[in-house]
């Protein structure tokens, strides 16, 4: 018998306060036991106790662990711990397995929840679920818990991250971790099969990934209508008039480019939406399912109106520095002390005023607009609102928000669409360009709300199918007067 494993059998009944020895144990069914005092287990501990189950760590050194863990728990050495309960929670890494190949006949029988994660994919040959149950053949190992952190499972039902993902081969060993999960106040799904754990084990290493589309349409846009516009802008200047204003790609390129970006991704929320809608039209049934490409489409959308939000938060803030650039100030006077020289005066022109400030006030609006539709994007927000509520302001309200900072973009435009001059090289401006996208979204939406498409597109969405009618003809409703 080695030094170690005669110090766990001194120290099995070592507890973290006197009081606890008399207070009489829970029933096995309450208890639950740790391997692991790290600060996974120990947040796992504090969740469970507060739960009303019975926590008994196991440690390898219980005497110096006794002080780290919750108040209220037990820890043991393993092989006392292992005794203790039926359902034990493995809280330790991968390479630390070993000391579960000793206390395999102890462990026959038993549930084995797995918690552990991998630094990288792909790390080891197989999953780390299957390989405990290789080296404890005898017990049911479920995989789960590994896809929340310690803040999560220390907080419960009160952070966002709610959901606990589960497999394994035996029924009744998941049940038993479902039980547990949902007296935590996490939602438990059933993942299948214990060859689906390295898919578990795979969901804690990936980075954001419903943005990298939204990210990569934000990169792409801005970079090609940087480039865009710095031919346009600098290039040309440099080229026809010998002219050297690159100091004005720092802040009058970029305040061209985020507003831009940010209304075409705009654009690209509502899009995916009105394509299922004529799609449905077309088809004549809900009951078909969408192409892949637009799944993923519609799946990111809120990460594409965060993204939109962004740009136009950074045009703002553009916006308002503009009073105080360098440039701006010296044109101003320059322009002043050119007036007085020249003994000249300069009529008020009511429409530039009524244009100036119908631009200003519908990019206002359009922004305020923008930053409610954030706001009720957040999972704390959106909790509190009815499905009807949530509907209204993410599609109705969204809706507006693209007409106002549409029309916000045409003023700015007003009537140098028609110049020559508006067109260096022969290219068009660059907010011109970005209407396109806007413009025809606004368009198809225009056709779909009418009240004919709409009543058809209603009754699609409420079961209706257009072969039902031929197939049952006392059903039949003309819809389309």
């Amino acid at each position: 018998m080695t030094g170690q494993e005669r110090s766990e059998e001194k120290s099995e009944c070592v507890s973290l306060s006197p009081m606890m020895e008399a207070v009489p144990a829970p029933p096995e069914s309450e208890r639950v036991c740790v391997f692991g005092t790290g600060d996974m287990g120990r947040s796992l501990g504090l969740r469970l106790l507060q739960a009303g189950y019975g926590v008994v760590f196991g440690s390898r050194r219980p005497h110096s662990s006794s002080s780290l863990i919750p108040h209220g728990a037990q820890v043991l050495g393993h092989a006392a711990a292992s005794q203790s309960a039926h359902l034990i929670f493995i809280a330790v890494q991968r390479e630390h397995y070993d000391f579960l190949v000793p206390l395999a006949n102890q462990l026959k029988g038993k549930v084995l929840v797995d918690l552990s994660n991998n630094l990288r994919k792909n790390q080891y040959p197989e999953a780390n679920a299957e390989y405990l149950q290789s080296l404890v053949p005898g017990a049911e190992v479920v995989k789960g818990f590994n896809t929340l952190s310690a803040w999560s499972l220390q907080n419960g039902p009160s952070d966002a991250n709610r959901q606990v993902y589960i497999c394994g081969e035996s029924v009744e060993a998941k049940q038993a971790v479902i039980a547990v999960a949902i007296k935590l106040g996490f939602s438990a799904l059933d993942q299948g099969f214990l060859s689906v754990a390295r898919e578990l084990e795979d969901f804690p290493l990936q980075l954001f990934p419903q943005w990298r589309l939204p990210l990569r349409i934000a990169i792409g846009l801005s970079a090609a209508f940087f480039f865009y516009l710095l031919i346009r802008d600098i290039i040309y200047a440099y080229v026809t008039q010998s002219k050297d204003i690159s100091f004005r790609i720092m802040v009058s390129l970029a305040n061209k480019v985020c507003p831009i970006v940010s209304l075409i991704m705009l654009s690209l929320c509502y899009l995916p939406g009105v394509l299922a809608s004529f799609l449905q039209l077309y088809r004549g049934t809900k009951y078909r399912r969408f192409p892949d490409w637009l799944d993923r489409w519609m799946l990111c959308r809120k990460q594409l109106g965060l993204l939109a939000l962004g740009f136009a938060f950074l045009h703002v803030l553009y916006t308002l520095i503009i009073p105080i650039r360098y440039y701006v100030r010296f044109k101003a006077t320059e322009r002043t002390v050119s007036v007085i020289r020249e003994n000249r005066t300069t009529q008020f022109d009511t429409t530039t005023a009524w244009r100036g400030d119908s631009y200003l006030s519908l990019g206002i609006l359009g922004f305020g607009l923008y930053v409610l539709l954030g706001i009720t994007s957040l999972p704390s927000v959106i909790n509190t609102l009815s499905w009807r509520e949530f509907s209204f302001i993410q599609s109705k309200l969204g809706h507006l928000t693209l007409l106002l900072c549409t029309a916000h973009t045409y003023l700015y435009g007003w009537n140098r669409f028609l110049s020559s001059s508006t067109y260096k090289w022969y290219t068009p401006p660059g907010y011109m360009l970005c209407l396109v996208l806007p413009s025809v979204v606004l368009l198809l939406k225009l056709l779909l709300i009418t009240p004919c498409v709409d009543r058809t597109i209603t009754r699609i969405r409420q079961g209706w199918e257009r072969g039902a009618d031929q197939r049952n003809p006392k059903d039949s409703q003309p819809l389309i007067p």
